[in-house]
Formats: structure tokens, sequence, C-alpha cells
């Protein structure tokens, strides 16, 4: 808002990145603090004003085979000028889904709290098949059969003025926006729940919405061609969106520890 230019909980994306390595038996080199210099340099080389952030570690050259013991682990940011995710019309009016037939991992079949890269395959297979049967986003159930997230998402879903979330020793991936929405929003009185949520709870729901970094706050306004209450987003919906928006553009004066400034 003042014309500087700050990213927004740099040190938590990159202690997550550095523990997900952790999980993923990849000990990274570097401290979260040369993580987070790493992606302000990148930034600041580029001359940004505007963009997103992709820190990746990953196993560089050397032996071959399913575990590449010796090879040392690389890490690479990469930044690029990204809109949003789910398109600005779905910001404003809301966005379809459908449950996806394929399941989140069950949490001892993969790793959900690390973010690590294969694990988006099956993220990948959801958002292809949703896309070619005509929706926006897949909504993924766990292995019991109860909502987990989005296939880059987090999800949110009020009724009666309440807002659920999936809990997050689920299998689902711990986000960052995910705890940064539910700051927001019990700071603004709403009462927040996390509680294992069914597909049929969903449909009666008068509001859904989804939190990622790339996803921003995106409602849902439709599910199974179901439509979920006024089919727009509704007042919890649009106080998180202008709460967050207004964060992360630096219109706010809450939660300045939450900006990391680039010169």
């Amino acid at each position: 808002a003042d014309g500087r230019a700050a990213i927004f909980r740099l040190r938590e994306h990159a202690r997550r990145l550095v523990e997900s390595c952790h999980i993923a038996t990849m000990p990274l080199p570097w401290s979260v603090d040369d993580v987070m210099d790493a992606c302000i340099e990148t930034v600041e080389a580029n001359g940004f004003k505007d963009c997103y952030i992709r820190p990746l570690a990953f196993l560089g050259d050397g032996e071959m085979g399913l575990s590449a013991m010796s090879n040392k682990v690389r890490l690479v940011v990469i930044a690029w000028p990204w809109g949003s995710y789910l398109g600005d019309e779905g910001i404003k009016h809301g966005i379809n889904a459908r449950i996806s037939s394929f399941s989140r991992h069950h949490i001892n079949a993969a790793m959900p709290k690390g973010k690590i890269t294969g694990q988006y395959v099956n993220s990948i297979l959801a958002k292809r098949e949703a896309m070619a049967d005509g929706y926006k986003e897949a909504i993924m159930l766990d292995t019991s059969g109860y909502i987990s997230e989005g296939t880059g998402e987090n999800i949110f879903a009020v009724y009666d003025n309440v807002v659920y979330t999936t809990p997050f020793h689920e299998a689902i991936l711990g986000g960052i926006t995910r705890d940064t929405v539910m700051t927001l929003a019990r700071e603004r009185g709403y009462k927040i729940v996390e509680s294992r949520m069914t597909r049929d709870f969903l449909y009666v729901c008068q509001e859904i919405f989804v939190v990622g970094t790339a996803a921003e706050v995106t409602p849902i306004r439709e599910i199974d061609h179901r439509q979920i209450g006024d089919g727009k987003p509704g007042p919890v919906t649009k106080a998180v969106q202008e709460a967050y928006f207004d964060l992360v553009k630096g219109g706010a004066s809450e939660h300045e520890e939450w900006l990391t400034f680039v010169s």
C-alpha cells in the first residue's frame, strides 16, 4: 500500500521447507535464515513488485536408484509474476468443485505434513479429472471418507455463522494461509471449529471457501451440482477475504511480524 515490497510469512514458509526436507530424509545444509535470504535476493535481483516465490529442494546428480543416499541436496529459488491461481472471477464470484474420485493419502502411506513434490501427483490426477469434467477444482476425501482438502488448498465451511475446517492432525498439509485465515477470523469474532466433515455436510453449509498461498481466499459456490448457500460469496467469506488481502497488500496495521520487507 505504501509502495514497498514485502514477502508474506516468509519465515514460516522457509521453516516448512526445512522441516519437509527433514521428514523426507533430505537434510538441508542451509538454515531457515539462509532460505529466507535466498528468497529475498531472488526477488531483489529480478526487481519484482509482485510475484510468486517457490523455493525447491531436490537431490542432485550422482547415484541412481530409489535411495540415492550419497547425492547432495540442492536448493533453487524460482520467482515469477502470477495472477490468481483459480482466476480473478473465481475470487470475486466463486468457483464450482466436485468431490474427487481420488482419495487423499493415508497418513501412513505418505507424509502429508511435509510439502513434498511427489505427493502432488495425487493432486494432479484429481485436478485434471475435475477440470476434464467441467469443474474448476476438486475436493478430496481422506481414506476414511471425510473431507480432507482441495488439490492445493485447505478448506473452510460456514454453518450457522460457525467456521469449520479439517483438523490439523488429519491427512492435510498444515497450510500457512490456513493458519493466517484462522487467526484473522478469530480476531473478527468468528468461532473456529476443527472437526471432521462429511461431504453431505458441505452440501448444506451456507458458505465454503478454500485457501492457499496461490489460491488466496477463493469462495466455492457449487459442489457436485449443488448450490452452496446463495450461490455467491457470503458475509464470512467476504470478511475473511477483505482482511486477508488488506494484510498481504500492506494496507493493515496488524501482524507486521508476518511481513519481511525487500529493499
